[in-house]
C-alpha cells in the first residue's frame, strides 16, 4: 500500500478484519527500527480486535522498508550499531514541518479509505513514534480521539515545538506507558504538569521492571508482562474512545 505525501509516496502496511465491514481507524507509528515484521504482527493483532490499522514507513524518503538490513533479533549488543545506521534517516523524519505534513497525509489516507468507519481515529506510537503520535493528535484535534505512546522518547525537549508544549490543543484521551528509563523524574514532572494544565484526560504510567523497547519481541528489551499490560491499557483506551460495535 502506498500513501501520497507532499514528498512522494510512503509505503505502508495495513491490516483490518476480513469481514467486509468498516472499522475504526488507527494510525500506528513504529519505533526507530521502522516498519518490519514485528510491526506487521502488531497491526494484525490490533486488527483482530476490530480496527483498521495503518503502519507507514517513516523512512519512505530514503526508500521502501526496511531502509537498512535489520537482524531477525536486535540484541542489546547489536542495538547501538543498528541505531547508528538509522540515525541519519531518523533525523530526516524529525523535522517539524515534515512531521506535520506526514501526519496530515497519513490521516487523510486512513480516514479516506472505504474500509475505515467514518468518525474519529486513534494514533499510537512506540519509541519515537510516541512523540509523533502526540504531535499528530495535537495537530488534528477534530480527527484524533485517542493517543497512546509506549516506551516513548523525545516527549519533553528544549525545542519550541516539543510535544509537551503542544498538548493544549489535544482533544484526545491519552495513555503513555513508560519504561523505567524513558524519562528523567524532571521530564516526567514537566509532562504531567503540561497535560494537567491543558485539561487533557490522560494516564501516564511506568510499567514495573521494564526498559526502553519492552513491547518489541524482536529485541532483547522485550518484557512479557509489560507487553501484556500494554495490550490491556491500549485496548481499554480504544474501547472507550473508538468502540467497534
Amino acid at each position: 500500500m502506498r500513501i501520497p505525501t507532499p514528498d512522494g509516496e510512503a509505503d505502508a502496511f495495513a491490516a483490518r478484519p476480513d469481514d467486509g465491514e468498516r472499522h475504526p481507524g488507527v494510525l500506528l507509528y513504529s519505533d526507530a527500527f521502522g516498519l518490519r515484521p514485528e510491526l506487521e504482527r502488531r497491526a494484525l493483532d490490533l486488527a483482530a480486535h476490530g480496527y483498521h490499522v495503518l503502519v507507514p514507513n517513516l523512512y519512505y524518503r530514503t526508500g521502501p522498508a526496511p531502509v537498512v538490513e535489520l537482524p531477525a533479533h536486535i540484541s542489546a549488543e547489536l542495538r547501538p550499531a543498528v541505531i547508528e545506521r538509522l540515525m541519519p534517516f531518523l533525523e530526516e523524519v524529525l523535522v517539524g514541518e515534515r512531521i506535520l505534513t506526514d501526519a496530515e497525509a497519513y490521516l487523510a489516507f486512513l480516514t479516506g479509505r472505504p474500509e475505515t468507519r467514518p468518525g474519529p481515529v486513534g494514533v499510537i506510537g512506540y519509541c519515537i513514534g510516541g512523540a509523533l503520535a502526540l504531535r499528530a493528535g495535537a495537530a488534528h484535534p477534530d480527527t484524533v480521539a485517542a493517543v497512546a505512546g509506549f516506551h516513548p522518547g523525545f516527549l519533553v525537549t528544549d525545542e519550541p515545538d516539543s510535544p509537551h508544549r503542544l498538548v493544549a490543543t489535544l482533544s484526545a484521551e491519552v495513555h503513555l506507558g513508560l519504561s523505567g528509563n524513558d524519562m528523567t523524574p524532571e521530564e516526567l514532572a514537566t509532562l504531567e504538569a503540561a497535560l494537567a494544565a491543558a485539561g487533557v484526560r490522560h494516564t501516564v504510567e511506568t510499567y514495573p521492571g521494564t526498559v526502553h523497547g519492552f513491547t518489541m519481541s524482536d529485541t532483547d528489551a522485550l518484557h512479557p508482562a509489560g507487553l501484556h499490560l500494554h495490550w490491556t491499557r491500549l485496548l481499554s483506551l480504544l474501547t472507550r474512545t473508538l468502540p467497534t460495535a
